[in-house]
């Protein structure tokens, strides 16, 4: 009747005639070789991209770490110290990234690039950082790769990686930074400088500022020339490092007009009071 059930295709077939049909497959069969094939490429493919998601877990903490240390060259006795632990720092997290260019050997590095995006980053924060303390300017892109450049005397044996990696496997390899991951991380970049801009101020350093000040304003002023044409990562970065360079410019406001008549220890409090504000006015938690 019209009220009845709509049977579907398969049960016009009895239970045990499937059953039948199932028996009768031949594994050794074209067929079912294929999907065996690709099973296992599928298979390889998925533990690839889980161990290059764990480096690059690694690598974000490590470079974190290298972060953490280098915030403490203004407020360190010897500087040199710290800029050495941290080169030691990230010679460890190359080491790491040199095992995702091994992984990667022989592979399209943009299918596993969502894997490694987010260690990309931070290292290039983390470089980055250590480079503008040590020169004052911004590190390039060629320069960060040069630097992920290895060789086969470099080279660690790792576990749990595929045959294809081992075979063939070239006296030379490098993993390059996207010019994506570069820009995200030069923008993560002006959350520390403005940091090191709070730091310094607490120690009686009223120069750095209106030194970092002006480098973020370059930065800025880059920025906005890739503007909504750029990925929507970068653009939505944009807005971060635009209340960054707003908290510097304030600071600097402050010490040019009310410098001279607060003493140097008390200045890290009146900026930090201006930031709360700041961040206050443009609706910020």
């Amino acid at each position: 009747g019209s009220g009845g059930f709509r049977k579907r295709k398969h049960d016009n077939f009895p239970h045990g005639q499937r059953r039948e049909e199932k028996e009768n497959v031949n594994p050794s069969s074209a067929l079912m070789t294929s999907f065996k094939a690709f099973q296992l490429e599928l298979d390889t493919r998925h533990d690839k991209y889980e161990r290059l998601v764990k480096l690059s877990r690694d690598i974000t903490i490590e470079s974190k770490r290298t972060i953490f240390l280098l915030h403490r060259f203004t407020s360190a006795p010897n500087g040199e110290e710290i800029l050495s632990e941290s080169e030691v720092k990230l010679d460890a997290v190359r080491r790491k990234i040199r095992q995702v260019a091994q992984e990667l050997i022989g592979e399209d590095m943009y299918q596993f690039h969502r894997a490694i995006s987010p260690g990309l980053q931070e290292y290039v924060e983390a470089v980055s950082f250590q480079y503008f303390i040590k020169t004052r300017s911004l590190i390039s892109v060629e320069e960060i790769n040069k630097q992920l450049i290895f060789t086969a005397e470099d080279r660690e044996e790792t576990t749990n990686m595929t045959s294809n990696s081992h075979d063939g496997q070239p006296h030379t390899w490098s993993l390059k930074v996207t010019p994506v991951d570069y820009l995200l991380g030069v923008a993560d970049l002006t959350g520390e400088l403005m940091r090191l801009c709070i730091s310094s101020v607490g120690n009686g350093d009223i120069d750095t500022p209106f030194e970092l000040s002006q480098f973020l304003r370059q930065i800025y002023d880059g920025f906005t020339f890739i503007g909504n044409t750029g990925p929507y990562e970068v653009s939505k970065k944009l807005y971060t490092l635009k209340q960054s360079l707003a908290k510097v410019e304030n600071a600097c406001y402050t010490l040019k007009v009310r410098g001279s008549e607060i003493p140097k220890h008390m200045l890290a409090d009146v900026f930090s009071t201006k930031t709360e504000l700041i961040d206050q006015d443009e609706g910020l938690p």
